[in-house]
């Protein structure tokens, strides 16, 4: 694609990054074909190469940005699906995250869309203050229907119909292992510590049984990523600097094989840092942090779990978008949960976002369920057992459209290989699966 930006322009490190990504599109077209906004409007400025025709024009243009470019950039899920299927090495992400920071200096939003966003980037991020509005929304779930926006609507169905205690396992500590193989830090997150404690837990268990020291640093907290893909780059930034600092100290101080992240989403991020921080004085400890930030999965595989029987239970295997689009990470999981003895199945649209994408089911309500009614048709043409994901947002979307039981890989792993069965398989409102005991 050709593009004008003028030399002044091109100073701009953020615009020479742009220009970069522009220039490497060639029309063709082959991200239309996996782009899920695109497949359900059939809007070409909905798709990744519309959005692109619309970013390179504002941001050449130093254009202040309209209502229309704001409404299909708000639509993009940042599901990544573009970035697997374009030929020619589109960096997307980088492109989309620029247009967002733009439009978040530059244009003046509806009082409304301001409120939410705010509100979504005060809480969310917060797990103390996320519990307590999640017990707000508890309250107030019997009432949604009632509300005229259906934004208000899905923030108040979004609450679980239980709220898990806190997880002392989340507080800075750490979890020492007698043979020890590695010491990795683990990242707790935000929003998964108030929506589900089990998967840290079961992460940490499953770890540590096979040799893994694991260590919550003090002052690491949330990646980022939830006010990062708002545009809203000092608050992104800032959660982010505090966690490469937390990191960094583990690693001078006792040194770390790897920083273990088990929400893909935030595992995207972390592994960005070293681009986000960039032209930052944080550089080159942000660049530290980024290459050595793992999926579970990734490290699971270098620790070697053993191989399990047969359990002759069929779990239909969710791939998270910021795992297999975002980290390129499409075979581990599956992989792991083979070696432990369990049917893997997968959708017929598995390279397709379940409408989670962070805060896009809160944001973009009407579109995330119509994806979300999808995924779960699909999921559930597999007649499967359990279904498992390596995200919480896609468990806990796709979890509000089935009564099929849905957990975190590391749950299953940590169940096959001795530890408790998951609670999740016994909860309220879901179907018990007819599955033996794995040990």
């Amino acid at each position: 694609m050709q593009t004008t930006f003028t030399p002044e322009q091109l100073q701009d490190p953020d615009i020479q990054r742009s220009n970069q990504i522009l220039r490497s599109c060639v029309h063709c077209g082959f991200c239309t074909a996996t782009c899920p906004t695109y497949q359900i409007l059939g809007d070409e400025l909905d798709s990744p190469r519309g959005r692109i025709y619309l970013i390179k024009d504002m941001l050449e243009n130093e254009r202040k940005p309209d209502a229309k470019t704001v409404q299909h950039i708000d639509r993009c899920l940042s599901c990544l699906a573009c970035m697997t299927t374009c030929p020619s090495g589109v960096h997307y992400m980088h492109l989309v995250d620029h247009a967002r920071a733009y439009i978040e200096k530059n244009y003046d939003r509806p009082w409304s869309d301001r409120a939410l966003r705010w509100i979504l980037a005060q809480v969310l991020p917060y797990p103390m203050r996320f519990r307590l509005a999640l017990f707000g929304a508890k309250l107030g779930r019997p009432f949604a229907r009632f509300m005229p926006d259906p934004r208000l609507r899905a923030m108040l169905e979004m609450a679980p119909r239980q709220i898990p205690p806190v997880s002392r396992n989340d507080d800075p500590q750490t979890f020492a292992v007698a043979d020890k193989k590695m010491r990795v830090a683990l990242m707790t997150g935000c929003a998964q510590k108030a929506l589900n404690t089990d998967i840290n837990d079961a992460t940490i268990r499953l770890l540590t049984r096979f040799g893994a020291e694991v260590v919550v640093a003090e002052g690491a907290g949330c990646c980022g990523a939830l006010t990062h893909h708002m545009g809203k780059e000092s608050e992104s930034h800032r959660a982010a600097a505090a966690n490469i600092r937390a990191w960094v100290r583990e690693m001078d101080e006792g040194g770390l094989d790897a920083i273990v992240i088990n929400t893909s989403g935030c595992g995207t991020t972390v592994k960005d840092y070293g681009h986000m921080f960039r032209n930052d004085p944080l550089a080159a400890d942000a660049a530290r942090v980024s290459a050595i930030a793992m999926d579970v999965s990734e490290v699971l595989m270098k620790l070697d779990l053993p191989t399990g029987a047969d359990k002759a239970t069929k779990v239909a295997y969710h791939a998270a978008c910021s795992l297999q689009h975002g980290q390129k990470i499409k075979t581990y999981p599956k992989d792991l949960l083979k070696k432990a003895g369990f049917t893997v199945l997968e959708p017929a649209d598995s390279h397709l976002c379940c409408g989670s994408a962070g805060t896009y089911n809160l944001m973009q309500p009407v579109i995330s369920k119509q994806l979300k009614a999808r995924k779960v048709r699909t999921l559930e043409a597999l007649t499967p057992d359990i279904i498992a994901a390596g995200n919480i947002g896609c468990m806990m979307q796709i979890g509000s459209g089935t009564g099929v039981p849905i957990v975190h890989t590391v749950e299953l792993l940590d169940w096959a290989t001795g530890g408790p069965q998951p609670p999740a398989l016994t909860a309220p409102g879901k179907t018990t699966p007819q599955v033996p005991i794995l040990r």
